[in-house]
């Protein structure tokens, strides 16, 4: 007789959030596998970090069912949970030191003396920070207080880490920084995380699976690639990534190619599944990165399809990448981003854009 499946990590079933009249979530249902990272993406106000009160038991949902390992948590207080949490305050004590704070919820739950110190000892050597044990908050930086914050919500062996915009409070570099550590960390304890943010870079490069959010719906899940390659509906894709729209109808459908004419007058074939219909209105979706551009006069032999000519109006020189605004003929501005290592190309300079068909993606035509 074959066994269960174990139940996911935590599940939302018909998850409803009412603040008066507003609506902050509305009907979610969500499965979040055991030692997944998962990531709540979307502009603020769209009810990321509602959903994950309400996971924590800080907030108790107006209609639908929360379960954790299986178990309705419904009525079940936050402290009964077993839930990690990291704020994007850390929301350390002052006055206690380092070891305190991280001991702080092993004493409140009765651990023995000797057994708190080395369990502090080991979160401590886990969030690479070992020896800082009689330090104060203030003698640290904002990196190694975000570690600390990390430390004491792990130290307890929560069965769900729970993270609301932890990284926001610190500079560039150590957001990168504090994004390798936490992603390392969460693939050697191998937690089941569950991660707020509306940083596309943070949700592309640590989660398992992304789950985009509007006005308290969602808009998509799936694995980072799923969701930027082939994203649901305009929203995802103008909100994850810089995408260009053009709205068009199919004017041929063959299996997998599909050939468009744009409102501007050019074609553009699109290798992309699905059951498109000559007649269709839709909308291009094409990632500024996925133009190859190159000047007017150097351009290549062959047709015009799935090209577009235009002249430089603006351009932004960022070290590795050179974003481009190029202007075509009927006023249509085109944003590219070019990673390629040659030379920058001069703002006024006429140039071809050209895009494969592979990397081209449609939506059905809809108002917004």
């Amino acid at each position: 007789m074959e066994k269960n499946p174990r139940p996911p990590a935590v599940e939302l079933k018909g998850v409803v959030k009412c603040f008066d009249k507003l609506v902050a979530v509305e009907r979610m249902n969500l499965e979040i596998e055991e030692s997944s990272f998962v990531t709540l993406l979307g502009p603020s106000g769209c009810g990321k970090t509602t959903l994950l009160r309400m996971i924590a038991g800080l907030e108790t949902p107006t209609e639908g069912e929360i379960y954790i390992e299986g178990n309705l948590v419904n009525d079940i207080p936050i402290h009964k949970r077993n839930l990690g949490m990291i704020f994007q305050n850390y929301a350390l004590f002052p006055h206690k030191n380092i070891f305190d704070n991280v001991g702080f919820g092993l004493k409140y739950k009765g651990v023995p003396k000797e057994e708190i110190k080395k369990k502090v000892e080991q979160a401590l050597e886990m969030v690479r920070l070992p020896g800082v044990e009689k330090r104060m908050p203030s003698q640290l930086s904002g990196g190694q207080q975000q570690r600390i914050a990390l430390a004491r919500a792990i130290v307890m062996e929560p069965v769900v880490l729970l993270m609301d915009e932890p990284l926001s409070a610190l500079d560039e570099n150590l957001r990168e920084e504090m994004r390798r550590e936490i992603d390392n960390l969460q693939h050697i304890i191998g937690i089941t995380t569950i991660f707020v943010t509306h940083d596309q870079r943070e949700a592309l490069s640590m989660s398992d699976k992304i789950v985009v959010l509007k006005d308290g719906i969602m808009q998509q899940e799936g694995n980072p690639e799923v969701v930027y390659n082939y994203p649901a509906n305009h929203f995802v894709a103008d909100f994850l990534g810089h995408s260009n729209f053009f709205d068009g109808t199919v004017i041929e459908s063959k299996g997998d190619q599909v050939k468009v004419k744009l409102d501007d007058g050019n074609e553009v074939l699109v290798q992309q599944p699905g059951a498109w219909n000559v007649g269709d209105r839709i909308e291009l979706v094409v990632r500024a990165q996925k133009f190859e551009i190159a000047p007017e006069e150097g351009k290549k032999a062959g047709g015009d399809i799935n090209s577009f000519h235009g002249k430089i109006a603006e351009r932004s020189y960022m070290g590795g990448e050179v974003s481009y605004f190029v202007e075509i003929g009927n006023k249509v501005v085109i944003n590219v981003i070019d990673t390629s290592k040659s030379r920058p190309l001069r703002r006024g300079q006429d140039v071809r854009l050209q895009v494969p068909p592979q990397q081209c993606g449609l939506l059905p035509r809809q108002d917004r």
